[in-house]
Formats: C-alpha cells, sequence, structure tokens
C-alpha cells in the first residue's frame, strides 16, 4: 500500500511539473531563428524577447490560454494539498471524490488552453507586430507537455476517484 501511494504521489508531482513548465517555457511555438509561447516571442539570432500585448491580432485567444494554463497549475496544486489533508481527514473506505473533482477540473482547464491554441495558432503567428516571421514555425516541446500534462492530470483525476482509503 506504501508503494501505491508513493507513487500516486510522484505521479501527482509530475502532472504538476509538466504543467508548470509548459506554462512558464518560452516554446509553445517555435522556428529556426524564434521561439513564442503564450507570454513573449524570443528572436534566438538577436537575444531579444517581446511581450506579447493587446496590439497582436488575437489577444484574446492568448488571454484564454495564459487563464486555462495558470487555472490548470493552480488546480494542480491545490488538488495535491486537498489529497494530503484528505489522507488524514477521511474515514476508512471513503473515495477522494474531492481531490478527483479538483484534479479533472485541471484536466480540463489545460485541455482548453492546448486546445485553444491548437485551433487559433495560425492566426496567433500571422500578426504583423511579430519583429520577424513566424508563421513558419511547428508547435514546440511546451505545447507536447501541456497535453502531456493533460493526459497525466486526466489519469490521476480518474485515480483518485477510484482510490478507497486503507489503514
Amino acid at each position: 500500500m506504501l508503494i501505491l501511494l508513493a507513487f500516486i504521489i510522484v505521479f501527482h508531482i509530475t502532472s504538476a511539473a509538466l504543467l508548470f513548465i509548459s506554462t512558464i517555457d518560452n516554446a509553445w511555438w517555435v522556428g529556426d531563428n524564434f521561439s513564442t509561447d503564450v507570454w513573449r516571442m524570443c528572436a534566438t539570432n538577436i537575444s531579444t524577447c517581446m511581450a506579447i500585448t493587446d496590439q497582436f491580432r488575437e489577444y484574446q485567444s492568448i488571454q484564454a490560454v495564459q487563464a486555462t494554463m495558470i487555472l490548470s497549475t493552480i488546480f494542480c496544486c491545490v488538488a495535491f494539498l486537498v489529497f494530503i489533508l484528505q489522507l488524514f481527514r477521511l474515514k476508512q473506505g471513503e473515495r477522494f471524490v474531492l481531490t478527483s473533482v479538483i484534479q479533472l477540473l485541471s484536466c480540463l482547464c489545460v485541455m482548453i488552453a492546448a486546445s485553444i491554441y491548437t485551433d487559433r495558432h495560425e492566426e496567433l503567428h500571422k500578426s504583423n507586430e511579430y519583429s520577424i516571421e513566424v508563421s513558419k514555425g511547428r508547435y514546440g516541446y511546451s505545447f507536447v507537455l501541456a497535453w502531456i500534462a493533460f493526459a497525466f492530470t486526466l489519469i490521476s483525476g480518474v485515480m483518485y476517484l477510484v482510490l478507497r482509503k486503507r489503514k
């Protein structure tokens, strides 16, 4: 039982780390001489970064991605704290339903963020405000990590729903 508990905790911490990395790191859309994320665009050949502001086309979409990624990270961290509290507060045989609901909300938020970015990426990168051409790029590893975090949070949310507290 202790091994299962350790696995669940490591799995949850891994989910949170994936969410933090994908939210913070600058690699949602990359090219040979640039990388962009939901916060800024950086030109790698001249080492300058430019914040994405409301002058950019589709800024509302970027803000939606920002908000839902932040929410998913917060929900994941809160779910971990609730799980730790429920370990001590739940009676034997009860399920971790509250932890599961919060983790599934995190899953929903990261899915919404990655889906919005997937749908709107062409319009997002055609803005004239970019200092270099960014439309000819590809998805970066932060974007992939966001989708992996979606799978991890979904699995852990279902795992918490099935899990019962034992001695």
